[in-house]
């Protein structure tokens, strides 16, 4: 079964397709709408293809006591736990304005439904698809909501276990055949110990018939972009326009110079993948030319002798002559003019001799 299928319109994911790659604005974007579309404006300039908030629709998310405790973390925007969060939460309309600048601009805009209300509202509001955060990848009922909804899902699966994602896998595939799943691990910032990107190739096992990717949460680029060579299908980053502003994510999110840096790095990784066939490549030829090696006489050898390993060596030769590979099917062949002493072996100089092609 393919792997591969239309996520956003005309953009396909899986496959041989290029590498999804979506910033992840979050709330980082400190509550303020201008901000958000700098960020989204941030994301387009850099390469990205989607830029992706997180909708809540806080009583659906939390329960009172969740939204009454106090909060007095550095990072809080208010008393309680719930002033903090409607600080950072954006209303129903400037959703509608964000998406429609990030179209106007010409980037897919989406976020992670963090409740079944908020699925709702971003089904009405007709994003490309839905991602499902973390935090509810093993919430089965919002699973198989979001999944009759009919849009494509990327899942993360961060503090989950391959026992849930297979329980996942199983809830949505017959529901919606147009899904990912995404390594991640939800720690920020994620040390480099816990990534664990060889549950890339464990999911790749597990689930064939689906694309994977990666979610990540540590610092710098180089893991993000080892994710693609693995064979990561959609890639997942936090950003934010200064580390050192206030909230969680910020310090485990990309500025804008490394955001531009990972797209670049993930698109000469994609072209560097090529091909599994080994072979002479047309940009090696000069090289071969210059530096290939030859059969060479190792001593003079008369017309009519029959050659042995050790009237042979190899050498840088001029002209070129059978490749080194080819010493072992001369010896036995008969030579039909003399060869001098450190003359090039050429098919010229010998009997019958078919040239095997080099594959």
């Amino acid at each position: 079964m393919s792997r591969e299928f239309e996520l956003c319109p005309g953009r396909r994911v899986g496959g041989e397709q290029p590498c999804f790659i979506i910033a992840e604005i979050g709330q980082n974007h400190q509550g303020d709408l201008a901000l958000a579309k700098r960020m989204i404006r941030m994301a387009k300039d850099c390469g990205a293809d989607c830029a992706k908030f997180q909708k809540s629709e806080l009583e659906y998310k939390f329960n009172k006591k969740a939204l009454e405790r106090p909060y007095t973390s550095k990072h809080s925007w208010g008393k309680t736990y719930g002033e903090h969060k409607r600080h950072l939460e954006f209303s129903h309309d400037q959703y509608r304005e964000l998406k429609k600048y990030a179209e106007d601009i010409g980037i897919f805009f989406t976020a992670s439904g963090m409740d079944e209300m908020a699925v709702e509202f971003l089904h009405e509001l007709d994003v490309p698809f839905f991602k499902v955060g973390s935090g509810d990848t093993n919430n089965f009922p919002y699973l198989e909501k979001t999944a009759k909804k009919g849009r494509p899902m990327v899942i993360s699966s961060g503090m989950q276990s391959m026992n849930t994602m297979h329980q996942v896998y199983q809830i949505v595939k017959p529901i919606n055949p147009n899904f990912c799943f995404l390594q991640c691990t939800s720690a920020y910032p994620l040390q480099p110990e816990d990534v664990n990107l060889r549950v890339i190739s464990a999911y790749q096992s597990a689930f064939p018939d689906i694309p994977i990717g990666y979610s990540g949460h540590e610092t710098g680029i180089a893991i993000s972009v080892a994710a693609v060579a693995m064979g990561a299908k959609v890639v997942e980053r936090h950003v934010t326009l200064n580390k050192t502003w206030k909230g969680s994510d910020h310090q485990a999110s990309l500025e804008p110079n490394e955001l531009a840096e990972l797209v670049k790095a993930i698109r000469t990784v994609e072209k560097a993948m090529g091909s599994p066939v080994k072979q002479l490549l047309p940009c090696e030829m000069a090289c071969n030319e210059k530096l290939g090696k030859s059969v060479v006489a190792k001593v003079s050898i008369p017309e009519g002798a029959v050659l042995t390993l050790d009237m042979l060596t190899v050498k840088v030769g001029e002209p070129k002559g059978f490749p080194p590979e080819a010493i072992f099917d001369l010896v036995g062949q008969k030579v039909k003019k003399n060869i001098e002493e450190d003359e090039t072996v050429t098919e010229q100089a010998v009997e019958n001799h078919v040239k095997k092609v080099k594959c």
